[in-house]
């Protein structure tokens, strides 16, 4: 095999994993409710490196990839048929490089861009109805299902001439369910959600991409140390997605597991700091990254703010 077909081939396999990589995402009180009328102004960065592991039946080596990745986002709290809902809409940029070896021949590229734009729904099935500031002070916290769609569109910066881009050229979905349980200062969380991803009808010049969809699972235990001040051991498993190009399978089923830490930190009633760390535990195929990320929060109610909603900024929020 040639090393220009050698090439080829390692930029559709990249390709695979360009942009935000669905399976991997660990977010401890995804389903905590909120009051109505809650907004949120999130400003989050994360720095990924690690390996990009393929077939060994191809031939690539020492595939290493660094990304950065800002995101803005602004949510909302409002009452759904009295179950506490939420959205929030993320707006991410990226840039960052990929280097490795085809064959005897070293390879580095570099992109930077904005990436797909992420919209998300959340309501509560089960517990955590709808409350008001005053309520939402004095509930006691209980068992809450809650259920989530999220939506990645087609936004991001893509060139069908280059093999790999920020964007992915792609509608996805990813529908989801979160159990939540409470003891003590202790919480509990499981959730299970698919990806389902749409055609890239324009990959490397009128080629078609599809995959098969992504089933990802985590699982959290939270432990608070006092109100919006909490520490979280994550984990999550997420395997298939199985990609194809003009219909031809490519061996890219992915079978991959992660785990990490998250820590809250209130800074007075109305802002809060994230820290989080992850890493790549067992990887099939894809990328096997340990990932830093901080996060910023601001918190305000719709209304002039009480005694009472003083209360809430100590007590309550998404955290």
């Amino acid at each position: 095999m040639g090393t220009r077909v050698n090439l080829r081939f390692i930029l559709w396999a990249l390709a695979l994993f360009a942009g935000p990589a669905a399976g991997q995402e660990l977010e401890p009180r995804a389903y905590s409710p909120n009051p109505i009328g809650a907004n949120f102004l999130v400003q989050s960065y994360a720095f990924q490196s690690g390996d990009v592991l393929f077939d060994p039946a191809l031939p690539f080596s020492d595939v290493v990839a660094r990304i950065n990745t800002s995101v803005t986002g602004y949510g909302r709290a409002f009452s759904l048929f009295g179950r506490s809902a939420s959205v929030l809409v993320m707006a991410p940029y990226a840039w960052g490089s990929m280097k490795g070896n085809v064959g005897e021949d070293f390879q580095q590229i570099t992109r930077s861009g904005f990436a797909d734009l992420r919209a998300k729904f959340t309501v509560t099935l089960l517990g955590g109805p709808a409350l008001k500031p005053r309520e939402f002070v004095l509930r006691k916290p209980s068992t809450t299902l809650g259920a989530s769609f999220t939506a990645s569109f087609p936004t991001g910066q893509y060139d069908p001439a280059k093999l790999i881009n920020i964007g992915t050229n792609r509608w996805a979905f990813k529908p989801e369910l979160g159990l939540s349980h409470p003891i003590g200062p202790w919480t509990l969380e499981a959730y299970a959600g698919v990806w389902f991803f749409g055609d890239n009808a324009d990959f490397n010049g009128g080629k078609v991409r599809s995959q098969n969809p992504l089933t990802s699972f985590q699982a959290h235990v939270a432990y608070t140390l006092r109100p919006r001040m909490w520490i979280a051991g994550n984990a999550t498993y997420y395997t298939g997605g199985v990609s194809y190009v003009n219909d031809v399978p490519t061996d890219t089923r992915q079978a991959n597991s992660r785990v990490g830490l998250t820590f809250s930190l209130p800074l007075g009633t109305r802002h809060s700091i994230k820290l989080s760390y992850a890493n790549g535990v067992t990887s099939r195929i894809g990328s096997n990254f340990s990932t830093y990320g901080i996060d910023y929060q601001f918190f305000w109610l719709d209304r002039p703010r009480d005694r009472k909603s003083v209360e809430l900024g100590r007590r309550g929020g998404r955290g």
